[in-house]
């Protein structure tokens, strides 16, 4: 028992060295704009999604034609919700359509949150939201790996004023194909 007990107190007293604090040096990290690019729309609903990626000019020109569905890239959540409302649904059909005809085309799924709600909260959230639009897709015919879901909570608002209107543009997914992100 003595030799269990000795043994003890050296992997104890090994453990306690190791926990030894030294200073660590600070270092200064860059801080990202989060300026909305993005004009704010006067009312919900289905809006466009402006390419600005680096490749955003080899975006197909059916993505981009204001006269196509398919350049509708946003869906519109009510508060603290993530269901997709079935106002959405020929939307999320003819993206699908698309993405089935198109097996190289990549879509990427951005989850937002307006700014109510901690940081922890509105990451989850948009999660929930960016992977609801993901299932559709894909039950609707969209294969997995052309699919990607992120969440970026609050981070990436439309509108930065504090009412109800610029909320509810807060609240959504966008969808983003290879080229705009």
């Amino acid at each position: 028992m003595g030799m269990k007990n000795l043994f003890a107190f050296v992997a104890v007293a090994a453990l306690l060295a190791g926990c030894a604090s030294t200073p660590i040096e600070e270092s200064k990290a860059g801080v990202e704009d989060r300026t909305p690019t993005t004009a704010v729309l006067a009312q919900p609903g289905i809006s466009t999604v402006t390419p600005v990626g680096p490749n955003a000019d080899q975006v197909p020109n059916e993505l981009k034609d204001p006269k196509s569905i398919l350049s509708k890239r946003s869906i519109f959540y009510d508060y603290d919700k993530y269901d997709v409302k079935d106002e959405y649904k020929p939307l999320l059909q003819a993206h699908a359509s698309y993405l089935a005809k198109h097996r190289d085309a990549k879509i990427l799924i951005q989850g937002n949150c307006d700014e109510r709600g901690s940081r922890e909260y509105n990451i989850a959230l948009g999660q929930k939201r960016a992977d609801g639009v993901k299932k559709i897709l894909q039950l609707m015919g969209v294969q997995e790996g052309q699919m990607e879901s992120v969440s970026l909570g609050e981070e990436k608002p439309r509108c930065t004023e504090t009412t109800e209107a610029c909320y509810s543009q807060n609240r959504r997914s966008d969808m983003l194909y290879r080229g705009e992100y």
